[in-house]
């Protein structure tokens, strides 16, 4: 594992594990990233545990620093006190690192974008511009946010701990937002490749701690389902050569059929709750995707007009539009389409490129095609339109 990819699995745990050593998330991120500098200069492969080194190389950092910077007696007590041999003691409901520093990224001081663009830089070791686009509004405005955040949490003195049970609930919706970017960004990464499995698979395990934390939270379960249905037919989604295979197409015997069976029995246990949310009818339309040898797009168009009373948003509606497609055509799906307006959104005119080539307006096709592709910013789908666009060429 070369050492680009060691910093994308491990920087996120490394941050959230210093910060609850250190109690300062800015210091936590500095020295973590001054760790992996020193990284760059002495490794010539990397230990078998990189991230215990990074956390111990950090640690010692950031002794150093106090030490340096100390002006104040408490100063000098935090450094003697990272001497100690034994770790701080865990309290409260919420007993892993990475999901405290989820629900302390997510405090109600900060605003929604802060809350998510900390989170996301911190735990997913994401750049501005990934988090930009992501979000799909400005660098400038992301890094304003990360920076008023860092600022907000220090002036306002809001403290790296574990919430109480009575607070859990009203600060789950954004806890619920920022996992289900953290697994998005996995399975469709902004730029580069198209997967990085690492962050995926980490927005599971932080997805079923939560529910081991909140298991009678039907979104809580919902996002479970959601995320456990959506990776289970990532093996499916890469062909041979590296290149993007699109739902129908793929070898649905590669799905990984443990994690279908376990995401379906979560979608029941929501059903039967009957307090349906924008998770659990995601899960539910992911459900029916997963269920049988082809997808049910009559059901799947009903569970999207569903989802749309409950978030009525642009996306919701471009994917609603594809259903639309398959249920009554794509010239309806094509009205629906131009309604949207999601600037610098790659997949809207992908979506409308399909429903006019599916129309046999070839040259309308093209000229979308061209549009998703000077937007795209990963390799893979960037390949994936402009192969679709090709093929378009030829016919004409």
């Amino acid at each position: 594992m070369d050492l680009d990819s060691i910093y994308r699995a491990e920087y996120g745990r490394c941050v959230a594990t210093l910060t609850r050593l250190l109690g300062d998330i800015g210091l936590a991120e500095e020295a973590v990233q001054e760790a992996f500098a020193t990284a760059v200069q002495k490794w010539d492969e990397p230990p078998p545990n990189p991230g215990a080194w990074i956390v111990t190389t950090a640690r010692n950092r950031a002794i150093d620093r106090l030490r340096r910077e100390s002006t104040r007696q408490d100063r000098h007590t935090q450094a003697l006190l990272l001497h100690r041999p034994d770790e701080p003691k865990e309290v409260g409901p919420v007993r892993d690192d990475q999901l405290r520093m989820i629900f302390t990224c997510c405090h109600p001081a900060l605003s929604p974008l802060a809350q998510t663009a900390l989170t996301l830089r911190l735990l997913g070791g994401l750049e501005v511009a990934e988090i930009a686009r992501a979000h799909l509004v400005p660098e400038a405005t992301v890094a304003q946010r990360i920076v008023r955040g860092k600022k907000k949490i220090r002036d306002a003195g809001i403290p790296y701990r574990v919430p109480d049970a009575a607070e859990l609930p009203d600060r789950l919706p954004p806890v619920l937002t920022v996992l289900y970017l953290i697994f998005n960004e996995g399975y469709t990464s902004t730029s580069g490749q198209l997967l990085r499995t690492d962050l995926s698979q980490e927005a599971v395990r932080l997805a079923r701690a939560l529910a081991e934390l909140m298991p009678d939270e039907p979104e809580v379960l919902g996002l479970l389902a959601l995320l456990l249905l959506t990776e289970a037919r990532r093996p499916a989604r890469v062909g041979p050569a590296g290149e993007l295979v699109v739902l129908p197409e793929q070898d649905r015997s590669l799905w990984n059929r443990e994690l279908i069976a376990e995401g379906h029995d979560l979608v029941r246990r929501c059903l039967r709750r009957g307090r349906p949310g924008p998770y659990q009818l995601q899960a539910a339309i992911n459900a029916v995707h997963t269920d049988g040898p082809a997808t049910d797009w009559t059901q799947v168009l009903a569970l999207y007009d569903q989802l749309w009373q409950h978030a009525p948003t642009p996306i919701v509606a471009l994917n609603r539009a594809v259903a639309i497609a398959e249920v009554h055509g794509p010239a309806l799906a094509l009205a629906a389409v131009d309604e949207l307006d999601l600037p610098g959104y790659h997949l809207l005119p992908a979506a409308r490129a399909d429903l006019l080539a599916r129309l046999g307006r070839t040259t309308d096709a093209i000229a979308a095609y061209d549009e998703a592709i000077a937007l795209a910013t990963n390799d893979t789908e960037r390949a994936f339109l402009q192969t679709r666009r090709a093929s378009l060429n030829q016919e004409t």
